[in-house]
């Protein structure tokens, strides 16, 4: 039994009996990008990943320095700002980062107990707890830097809000507004560390957050003949939000880890993983709409599929063959299957990219797809001149 299916087996419920969660999360409130155009980005993916116009804020709604793009595809919300002068300091992070995240919002019941909770705990402040009011009600949000690079947390408290967004928010009216491509919520984000960094951020995680590290790999399970890194997973006490963290490890040539390093100029979110409840549809469409996924797997392993994964043929509801045309990967544990593809990097530097999954009752992260995924990510690297 792999370490993955092992650590899974007992589940989170098990891990948390009888720990007090002390930072209870609702969920994912929204991620904000850091950005250099972000009226063209938002056009990028409304077209390319199916989100619709939300709200925004800008010159037209008093905002001086900045502008924001929000977009919406079911529980998802992604809000895209660039400056609007060279003194910013998003603007700063861009120049050195590219387009990437800055802010990872979190749904909570109390925005001030949670930013308590946190900086007592050893968190470093980004905004005390302030209330943003308008007509529609009032939103409580504090922010604590985060264990990896220039990304923060951002508690959010919106009980007593009904409004589109948040105060200072107005409607996005567009008619441009592509059919959604089937994407349902944040899985999970991917946070890369530096050299012999990990630990230090899975501290931070347990010690700050009250998260747990439920998963673990090592160098020796996520290698290939060229590359290698290791991973662990850490996850809150509901199971709602789930940050994988990884660092490079020693292997022949440059992992993926290190070219991210190297072109994003530090640590910070590698991937999102967004769910859909139907891959196949869900990546077509995207095909359609010109999103680049990493290249297909070679023939032997799908031919492997039905051995490896005999114990969920009889529940398997997809079709090989389709699977294999669009190069989507299968993984399975005790709870079930899951079925998983990755995008190439969504910018010019190799830094950003989405994951698209769809849990058929795996808990797990897709371990027996590991060496084949990260064969896919070298072959880009060697296409780059980054291996």
């Amino acid at each position: 039994m792999s370490n993955e299916i092992k650590s899974v087996e007992y589940g989170l419920e098990k891990i948390f009996e009888g720990a007090q969660d002390f930072l209870p999360l609702l969920g994912t409130d929204y991620v904000e990008f850091y950005v250099g155009n972000a009226k063209q980005a938002a056009h990028f993916y409304k077209t390319a990943f199916g989100f619709q116009s939300l709200a925004y804020a800008g010159l037209e709604t008093g905002v001086k320095d900045k502008a924001s793009y929000v977009l919406k595809q079911d529980k998802i919300r992604l809000v895209l700002t660039t400056a609007l002068n060279s003194n910013s300091p998003i603007g700063e992070h861009v120049k050195k980062h590219g387009d990437g995240v800055k802010v990872i919002a979190l749904w909570v019941e109390d925005a001030r107990k949670s930013y308590e909770e946190t900086t007592s705990r050893g968190a470093k402040s980004y905004f005390e707890p302030v209330v943003e009011k308008d007509e529609n009600g009032e939103v409580v949000r504090a922010g604590i830097y985060g264990a990896y690079g220039e990304t923060v947390f951002v508690f959010v408290e919106r009980k007593n809000y009904n409004g589109i967004f948040l105060p200072g928010y107005s409607e996005w009216k567009s008619d441009y507004n592509p059919e959604a491509v089937g994407l349902k919520y944040i899985d999970h984000m991917v946070g890369n560390t530096g050299w012999n960094r990990m630990n230090e951020a899975v501290k931070w995680f347990e010690d700050v957050m009250g998260f747990v590290n439920f998963l673990s790999f090592d160098d020796k399970q996520i290698t290939t003949e060229y590359s290698a890194l290791m991973s662990k997973v850490m996850s809150n006490g509901n199971g709602r939000i789930k940050f994988p963290i990884n660092e490079p490890a020693n292997g022949k040539k440059r992992s993926q880890i290190e070219e991210y390093l190297d072109f994003y100029e530090d640590e910070g979110v590698q991937h999102i993983a967004v769910a859909t409840d139907d891959i196949i549809k869900t990546v077509t469409e995207m095909h359609a709409r010109g999103v680049e996924f990493l290249s297909t797997p070679p023939q032997a392993y799908y031919d492997a599929i039905p051995e490896r994964l005999k114990d969920h043929m009889s529940k398997f509801k997809e079709d090989i063959n389709e699977l294999q045309k669009l190069g989507i990967m299968i993984d399975a544990d005790e709870e079930g299957y899951l079925l998983q593809i990755f995008t190439k990097p969504v910018e010019d530097r190799p830094t950003l990219f989405f994951e698209i999954i769809q849990r058929m009752g795996a808990k797990g992260f897709g371990a027996g797809n590991f060496k084949a995924l990260f064969e896919s990510i070298e072959r880009e690297q060697a296409l780059r001149g980054t291996l």
